[in-house]
């Protein structure tokens, strides 16, 4: 199998809890507490682990926080390298509100990156030998310069590496201005590539090819919500609806499809059981309360009747 590297610039230790009612004022009795590891590539990386499969978790890391993430990690034998800075590792907190099933979500920013600091996560993986697959995925911190993911791209080609990028605005526009293997846009954050305000449903393969044909990426997997997801190539389209299932929170389904379409490519699958499989796993994530991924027993289950159908 084909070693795959994820990088986290932004980790969060996730934590998540249950209340009967969200009412203000109050105070509110709290069960289903949970603390895990998070923020993009992590979670790329736990879905990988998770689905059977073995990467190595790049990630800044710094004050109590961090050491209580190191802790989580390895407590899950994610294969990891922590790249120390003098910043706390932010936190991220979910509320669900079982009286309307409806979840609060509050994202932290994270502390100041400095110049002598963030560098070394490229340093690293400039380092590294016989890397197939480069995933960076999540938000920049403060002080993390906005094309890193350029910069990343440029080390990726150097390497031999397909690069798979899962962020937003300014980052993953210098991202594509480089050009890199495959991206996994919202329909929000492609149309912002096109430059248009909002895309017509007949306009998203338009607006993907566009990319594509410019030499922006060679693959695009748009995520379309409760519409599943859609992969684009230069010369295919794929789009794949998910099962219908009880839905208990979508924190992570994003991080779970990118963890399975990376494991699928690893393994040399062909473009439609890559997508059935990404489609499958952020469709088991979403099935689970809380910050929890997908499971492998859900995702094999759902793939086995999305190939049925």
């Amino acid at each position: 199998m084909s070693k795959i590297i994820t990088l986290t610039l932004n980790p969060a230790l996730d934590k998540s809890i249950s209340v009967l009612q969200l009412v203000p004022e109050k105070k509110l009795k709290c069960s289903d507490a949970k603390t895990e590891p998070g923020g993009g590539g992590i979670n790329v990386s736990r879905a990988i682990h998770k689905l059977g499969g073995d990467s190595e978790a790049v990630y800044l890391c710094g004050g109590f926080t961090g050491k209580q993430f190191e802790e989580l990690l390895s407590a899950e034998n994610i294969t990891s390298i922590a790249l120390p800075v003098s910043g706390a590792m932010r936190e991220n907190f979910v509320v669900l509100d079982e009286s309307s099933n409806k979840q609060y979500r509050f994202g932290m920013d994270g502390a100041e990156v400095n110049e002598a600091e963030w560098p070394q996560a490229l340093d690293y993986i400039a380092k590294q030998t016989d890397v197939a697959y480069i995933v960076a995925s999540g938000s920049l911190p403060p002080g993390v310069p906005v094309d890193i993911f350029g910069r990343l791209a440029k080390i990726s080609k150097q390497l031999n590496a397909k690069l798979i990028v899962d962020t937003s605005g300014e980052a993953l526009e210098h991202a594509v201005k480089e050009g890199l293997f495959l991206i996994k846009p919202n329909l929000g954050e492609l149309s912002n590539l096109y430059g248009k305000e909002k895309l017509a449903d007949k306009e998203i393969i338009e607006a993907a090819k566009t990319i594509i044909q410019k030499g922006g990426c060679e693959v695009m997997v748009i995520s379309l919500g409760a519409d599943g997801a859609m992969l684009v190539t230069a010369d295919e389209e794929i789009k794949i609806k998910p099962p219908e299932v009880k839905i208990h929170s979508t924190v992570g389904a994003g991080d779970s499809l990118v963890g399975a379409v990376t494991l699928a490519l690893s393994k040399g699958w062909n473009w439609k059981d890559v997508l059935y499989y990404g489609v499958a796993a952020g469709t088991a994530a979403t099935m689970n309360a809380g910050t929890e991924l997908c499971k492998k027993e859900d995702t094999e289950r759902i793939f086995a009747q999305l190939k049925q159908e």
